[in-house]
């Protein structure tokens, strides 16, 4: 059984605007990401009918007025609920199993990040009147944020994107041959604009407009943003576009970026590439050959370079300011590090 068959089996029986809002918010994220996110809702509308909604006995009857009376209060005993819960499913033959789950303070706050977006799409299409999920705190994360990319490593791998018949042989540098262009064309995206790798592969080529040098991309949650091309990335930009448009068959309506078989990139497969640039360039930290990485080392570049936190936010397309503040977070103590560890206790002179 495919995972689209999965994603298919779970979304029938939740209400058809789960269905609605999982095309929307997650077109072009990977099939993964989009069964794990239909699970945490499917999760929520249960605890709703356990604890809510008591008359109701299937999830797929819950109707979006519904979630309209969802209080603040739901929400925050929904979260304690969340640590520790029980649950039940059917095996192929038949038995039906009970397990208990639990979840840190990482799997709590993406499921509560689902919900958030349900309800804000809910609310921005008129289905309810207010988002009581705006009042939600998550729950507070004792990690170590990922550390972007350095000055050094963005130019190794420019020089292996542009350069990669030095670094690549036999059937590794044909491949690199037949996609060089595109690849250069969409890191060079990437790295300049901050898009994530999901609104990058959803572009048609009709979305690129040179005149006004800014492509339209579709961000979370269904809103359409215009982003500026730094003029190395519209260089790069139109070379590919032409190269796309040689080929008469072409139209403007087909996919940017394609792969080897003319259908859309997906975003395993930009991911699968970065990592092989990666590696030739000599960056192993598995996190940073991962393709958030790209938009994490934009963000913390536009802040390192003065630009206001508030643009930064507009720029990344965050709803919520505190995700744009944790880079910022980082940058600081990299600087602070920075300054201490110059710093001579005897003074200047």
């Amino acid at each position: 059984m495919s995972k689209y068959t999965d994603l298919t089996k779970i979304l029938m029986n939740l209400p058809d605007f789960v269905f609605d809002y999982i095309q929307v918010a997650y077109d072009g994220e990977s099939i993964n990401t989009q069964i794990g996110y239909s699970i945490d809702i499917k999760i929520f509308l249960e605890f709703l009918i356990k604890y809510k909604f008591r008359s109701m006995s299937k999830a797929e009857d819950i109707t979006a007025a519904m979630l309209g009376k969802v209080t603040l209060r739901d929400l925050n005993t929904f979260k304690a609920y969340l640590q520790e819960y029980e649950s039940e499913y059917v095996t192929a033959t038949g038995k039906v199993v009970k397990r208990i789950r639990r979840n840190n303070e990482y799997g709590i706050n993406r499921k509560l990040s689902g919900i958030r977006g349900l309800f804000l799409y809910l609310y921005k299409n008129d289905y309810i009147d207010h988002n009581v999920t705006d009042k939600l705190d998550f729950k507070k994360l004792h990690q170590k944020m990922k550390r972007p990319l350095t000055t050094q490593d963005v130019l190794r791998l420019i020089e292996v994107l542009y350069d990669g018949e030095n670094f690549f042989e036999g059937r590794f540098k044909a491949s690199y041959l037949n996609r060089k262009q595109r690849d250069i064309a969409l890191f060079t995206a990437y790295l300049g604009t901050g898009c994530r790798v999901s609104e990058l592969v959803n572009l048609n080529i009709c979305d690129v407009d040179f005149e006004s040098s800014s492509f339209i991309v579709t961000r979370k949650g269904g809103d359409q943003q215009e982003i500026f091309m730094p003029i190395q990335v519209e260089n790069e930009m139109i070379k590919y576009v032409q190269e796309r448009l040689a080929d008469e068959d072409t139209k403007e309506t087909d996919p940017l970026f394609i792969s080897r078989n003319g259908k859309r990139i997906l975003p395993q497969t930009v991911e699968k590439n970065l990592r092989g640039y990666c590696m030739a360039a000599g960056i192993t930290d598995p996190d940073k050959m991962h393709p958030h990485a790209l938009r994490r080392t934009f963000a913390c570049n536009m802040i390192a370079d003065g630009v206001d936190i508030k643009m930064v936010a507009e720029l990344m397309g965050h709803k919520n300011i505190e995700v744009t503040h944790r880079y910022y977070t980082q940058y600081a103590t990299e600087k602070r590090k920075e300054v201490m560890r110059g710093f001579d206790i005897k003074g200047g002179n």
